[in-house]
């Protein structure tokens, strides 16, 4: 091995850059093999200087200072390990600018200004990497752009956020209220204060995003996705569908379906034989289905220090033995392309679970069925849970025939007028 070392900074030494130089340092001569080249940490940039840190490798210039990377023509590779949009931004523009190759786990920052940056980082000859930025230790990036290049991709199917997981898996196995597991999903830190892009579908969409652009060349906007949260799921939900043969998962879709796409984040009921239905805890899964090979499946640690870390290290590793100069020209071009046109959120035609809250008195599903009929839905299977002590309604579950989005958005709107219908009503779509 006669190659000089890899230098590299590392931007944010939180949870995922600690795990970076744990891995870096434990399998130094591992990664030397792989990479064909030792891997030295030069610089770490960090906001507090002051504060001891845990797998700090030493010798190692700590700096809150990031023009110091900048002017430091040793560093060929930034590993940018902030969140958010702002500094990142900025700070991956002045990396590219200045010369360096970046990696980064910064799921937002692709999904918001992937475009762009990859196209800054084609015109100054640099590349960047961001296995980590989609489900964690997972390589599902390189699956999409390396493995599976001699596909036409068929169908994504995924499970791209832990907290959602980790949330539905608690209520159904424990018997909990969302509410409940929610707090233990934050004291166990699954889920930050303010969860909400992860209960809403956001962060499941802005990944999703990223792999229908690399699979199929299609932009898709969060604007563009049928997007649907867990926040309005009751346990009871969970358990008619367990009984009804299906568990509920946070389904994040790209579909090929004629010739538009289909895409779709949303609470979905699975069939319980299918292997995303029994991926549980925190875990991720993505499932795709190819026109050659068939369907191919990866499943593992969404999140978390090392599994996150893990992914950066391969990028490093891939840019110091130069197969990402090979394989990023196809990433920047697939952000380019127009690619399929999305379809209507109106014409995604699956069937539904349907649950009400009813007054439990005669004639109200007669009213409900009226309404369902008269748009085109029609009703597979009923189920009504007697009124419980303390509340003064019923559940009412119906299973549809295949419908559209459409219909049902249709049909909303005059369900909502009914007097017999008490507070919150949830549909969701019912996986093949």
């Amino acid at each position: 091995m006669t190659a000089d070392p890899l230098q590299i900074a590392l931007v944010g030494f939180g949870t995922v850059g600690s795990g970076v130089a744990r891995i870096l340092t434990d399998q130094a001569a591992s990664i030397a093999r792989r990479a064909g080249r030792q891997v030295q940490i030069r610089r770490v940039v960090v906001r507090d200087t002051a504060r001891a840190r845990d797998y700090m490798p030493a010798g190692v210039e700590v700096t809150d200072d990031i023009q110091s990377v900048i002017d430091d023509d040793q560093i060929s590779l930034v590993v940018q390990l902030i969140g958010g949009l702002s500094p990142a931004r900025e700070y991956m523009t002045r990396f590219l600018d200045a010369g360096r190759d970046v990696v980064t786990a910064n799921k937002a920052l692709i999904y918001e200004c992937g475009r762009e940056l990859f196209e800054q980082a084609a015109r100054q000859g640099r590349t960047i990497g961001f296995e980590a930025a989609v489900a964690g230790g997972i390589p599902v990036i390189a699956a999409v752009t390396q493995s599976l290049t001699g596909n036409q991709v068929q169908s994504i199917e995924a499970i791209l956020n832990g907290t959602s997981n980790f949330i539905l898996t608690q209520m159904l196995n424990h018997g909990q209220s969302y509410e409940d597991v929610l707090k233990e999903a934050q004291a166990l830190g699954y889920a930050e204060a303010d969860p909400a892009m992860d209960v809403d579908g956001t962060d499941a969409a802005q990944k999703l995003s990223i792999l229908t652009q690399l699979a199929y060349s299609t932009r898709v906007t969060l604007q563009s996705i049928v997007q649907q949260g867990i926040d309005g799921l009751e346990l009871l939900d969970l358990q008619v569908a367990q009984e009804l043969g299906y568990k509920i998962k946070l389904l994040a879709t790209s579909r090929l379906n004629g010739d538009g796409l289909e895409v779709s984040v949303q609470p979905t009921l699975i069939p319980r034989h299918r292997t995303l239905a029994q991926i549980d805890g925190a875990d991720n899964i993505v499932s795709i289905l190819g026109d050659a090979v068939g369907r191919t499946t990866y499943s593992g640690a969404g999140a978390g220090q090392l599994p996150t870390a893990s992914a950066v290290v391969a990028d490093i590793v891939d840019f110091a033995t130069g197969r990402t100069a090979v394989t990023f020209p196809s990433i920047v071009d697939a952000s380019q392309q127009t690619g399929i046109a999305i379809q209507p959120k109106e014409a995604l035609q699956r069937r539904f679970y349907l649950r009400f809250h009813v007054e439990d008195r005669p004639h109200v599903l007669a009213d409900i069925a009226d309404i369902l009929g008269r748009h085109g839905i029609s009703i597979l299977s009923v189920r009504q849970d007697a009124r419980r002590d303390g509340h003064d309604y019923a559940r009412l579950v119906i299973m549809t025939h295949q419908t559209t989005e459409g219909c049902l958005a249709d049909a909303d709107v005059e369900l909502a007028r009914l007097e017999c219908i008490k507070g919150t009503s949830i549909r969701l779509p019912v996986a093949e």
